[in-house]
C-alpha cells in the first residue's frame, strides 16, 4: 500500500443550490459540500471564513513513484504550463481522438490521446449485472433517470468500479474488497475493474501525473471541464478534449447532487479510495480520498 499524503487546505462552507438550475441540478437543493465527503485527516480547515475555495496551491504530494518531490508544490508552475499542449478552442478542435468499442454491450466511447496516454473522453455507462455481479445494487443513473445515463454515464460505488466480486472469486489470490473492507493482500499494478478489456482504472500515480501533464492543479478544472453544461456557467475550456461533464454524485443515503463531478481511482487510502474531483465554480481540480460507498463516475485508461 502506497503512502499517500494529500495536504490541502479547505474552507468550511455550505452552498445552498439556487432554484434556477442548468443541466441536471438536484431537485431537493442538496448541498454539494466537499466537507460532507468523509475525507481523512489529509484535509485540513482553512482559517479563512470568506473563501469557498480549496487552496490547492499549498498542497504537496508524495508518492512511491515521486510524481512530485515532497518538498515541492503540486500546483502548476510556469514550466508545467509551457509543457501543456492545447488542442481545442471554441472555434476548432485538433485533438487526437479514437473510439473504444465495449464488446460486452456494444457501446462505443470517444477516446482522446493526452500526452502519450489514451483516456476515455466520455464516462463509462456499463450496467450488465448478470455478466458483472459486482454491479448489482451498486450503480445508478443520476437522479435514477435513464436519460442521464445516456448523457453522463453511470455512477458507481468503489466496489463496483474495481469489480469486487472478481477479486473475491480469484482462485489464486481471493480477497474481499469494497465498502468497509480493505484489500490487504497484493494489489495488481493495473486494476481493470469494470473497464473494457485492454483498459484499466487510473491509480493515484496516474491521476497525479495526469494533473501535472495538463498544467497543474491550479488550472486543471478549467482545462478539463466541458465547454458547456456546468451550473452557473462554471464551464471550462476543454483545452485537451477530456470533456469532464457535470455528471454529479450519489451519496450513501440515496440522494444526488449535480454541482460537480468525481472520478474513481483504484488506489485505496485508509478506509476510502482516491478520486479526481471537479466543482462548478473552481478553476482547479484535485485529488481526495472519498468514502467507498459514494457513487461516482469512471474514466478508463488504455493499458
Amino acid at each position: 500500500m502506497k503512502n499517500i499524503f494529500l495536504l490541502g487546505l479547505i474552507s468550511l462552507f455550505i452552498w445552498s443550490c439556487s432554484d434556477d438550475s442548468s443541466n441536471n441540478t438536484s431537485d431537493n437543493d442538496s448541498d454539494w459540500d466537499i466537507d460532507s465527503f468523509n475525507s481523512s485527516s489529509s484535509i485540513q480547515s482553512s482559517s479563512s471564513q470568506d473563501s469557498l475555495n480549496i487552496v490547492l496551491s499549498s498542497a504537496k504530494v508524495e508518492s512511491s513513484s515521486s510524481v512530485t518531490n515532497s518538498s515541492s508544490s503540486v500546483t502548476s508552475s510556469s514550466s508545467e504550463k509551457d509543457d501543456v499542449i492545447s488542442c481545442k478552442t471554441e472555434a476548432e478542435d485538433n485533438c487526437i481522438y479514437g473510439t473504444l468499442l465495449d464488446e460486452r454491450d456494444g457501446k462505443s466511447y470517444k477516446t482522446v490521446k493526452i500526452k502519450n496516454t489514451w483516456w476515455m473522453a466520455e464516462n463509462l455507462n456499463y450496467a450488465d449485472s448478470l455478466k458483472t455481479p459486482s454491479l448489482k445494487g451498486k450503480s445508478w443513473c443520476y437522479d435514477n433517470s435513464p436519460d442521464n445515463c445516456e448523457k453522463f454515464g453511470r455512477l458507481y460505488t468503489w466496489a463496483a468500479a474495481i469489480d469486487s466480486v472478481k477479486f473475491a472469486t480469484d482462485s489464486e489470490n481471493p480477497q474481499e474488497c469494497g465498502d468497509g473492507r480493505n484489500c490487504v493482500q497484493s494489489w495488481p499494478d493495473k486494476v481493470q475493474g469494470i473497464c473494457p478489456d485492454g483498459w484499466h482504472l487510473p491509480d493515484y500515480d496516474q491521476l497525479a501525473n495526469f494533473i501535472i501533464d495538463v498544467g497543474g492543479y491550479a488550472t486543471a478544472g478549467v482545462t478539463l471541464k466541458s465547454q458547456s453544461g456546468w451550473y452557473n456557467d462554471g464551464n471550462g475550456s476543454d483545452a485537451i478534449g477530456f470533456n469532464a461533464l457535470p455528471s454529479g454524485i450519489r451519496f450513501e443515503n440515496g440522494s444526488f447532487d449535480s454541482l460537480g463531478a468525481v472520478f474513481w481511482g483504484s488506489t485505496e487510502v485508509m478506509s476510502g479510495a482516491i478520486t479526481l474531483y471537479f466543482y462548478y465554480d473552481y478553476e482547479y481540480a484535485g485529488l481526495l480520498d472519498q468514502e467507498k460507498s459514494y457513487a461516482f463516475s469512471i474514466r478508463c485508461v488504455k493499458n
